[in-house]
């Protein structure tokens, strides 16, 4: 199990390395700086300072070195747009609102799509299939922006106790929790039908019927824990995405969090911040992919001795 992990750990490693430098290229390839703008109403001297500063006047392999070595120290450098907050700073206030979002949506979807998909599955071709599966096709094919703005114009404007937008109260967070999470949760529950239909035509649910077991005992000691495997290699990418907020839906309903920074920062050309982001999205992303890995493992051991070539 510990060689497994360190492989793993090894990967995450080199992944992260290869996403810094791929986005330090592309950040850098763009014509123009964060500064390009400015130049037309400040004084050279001045814009020449101001490159001088973020280093912007140092050759690109010298800012690249000076970016990996500032990362190493988990220090993402100073905004170069906020003249009160250093990219660190923004993230530390930016990230629990968005994980605050993200896990109220990922408990939503872990809640209602696994059961959606289980109950398709036990009611096949019957009338709670076809609602199942309606709900899930209309959450996996209705982009999360076209959702948030149903949500407002059909919920919002015609409950008052449900804020159109803002933040600071949960009843602020009940419909973007709602748009982000119908995504995964649909996702899950056709997963999980899928899962469960190959699960419950196996040889051993069978037998365990035949033993007398209820009904209700087979499917959930049998069936559904060897149904759930799917769901849990998905669930890095789902938590990594809710996590970090999403660009749109934080927009939408004017939460600042994340995705509202990130999309600021795109728009102001802030390379710090958007790098900062971007690399801290990143290593969410890989953590989470590895807590799946070995918690995969965990539940199918099958999984890691095929790994070892046992």
């Amino acid at each position: 199990m510990s060689k497994y992990i360190i492989k793993r750990l090894a990967m995450a490693i080199v992944t992260l390395w290869v996403i810094i430098t791929i986005t330090f290229i592309l950040m850098h390839s763009v014509p123009g700086d964060p500064f390009a703008n400015e130049n037309k109403r400040i004084p050279e001297a001045v814009y020449q300072n101001l490159l001088r500063k973020y280093g912007l006047d140092k050759p690109y392999s010298q800012q690249y070195l000076m970016y990996l070595k500032n990362i190493a120290r988990g220090d993402f450098g100073e905004s170069m747009k906020s003249n009160t907050e250093t990219v660190n700073e923004m993230i530390a206030r930016g990230f629990p609102v968005s994980a605050y979002l993200g896990a109220q949506a990922l408990f939503i979807a872990l809640i209602f799509g696994p059961a959606l998909g289980a109950i398709a599955a036990l009611y096949q071709n019957k009338l709670p299939d076809y609602i199942s599966m309606i709900i899930s096709i209309v959450g996996v094919s209705v982009p999360s922006f076209v959702m948030g703005t149903f949500l407002i114009q059909f919920i919002a404007r015609k409950i008052n106790w449900i804020p159109i937008g803002g933040w600071g109260e949960w009843r602020h967070t009940l419909l973007p929790s709602i748009a982000l999470a119908m995504m995964p949760l649909a996702q899950m529950a056709r997963l999980m039908r899928s899962s469960m239909l190959e699960v419950i035509g196996q040889d051993y649910i069978k037998t365990a019927k035949s033993k007398g077991i209820s009904k209700l005992s087979v499917i959930l000691k049998h069936a559904v824990r060897n149904a759930i495997l799917p769901i849990v290699s998905i669930l890095g990418t789902t938590i990594s995405n809710l996590l970090v907020g999403s660009f749109v839906i934080e927009k939408i309903f004017g939460i600042p969090g994340l995705g509202m920074f990130f999309t600021t920062s795109i728009y102001n050309r802030d390379y710090t911040l958007i790098m900062g982001i971007t690399v801290f999205y990143a290593i969410i992303l890989i953590v989470m992919l590895l807590f799946v890995d070995v918690a995969y493992t965990l539940i199918d051991p099958r999984i890691r001795l095929t790994e070892e070539g046992h």
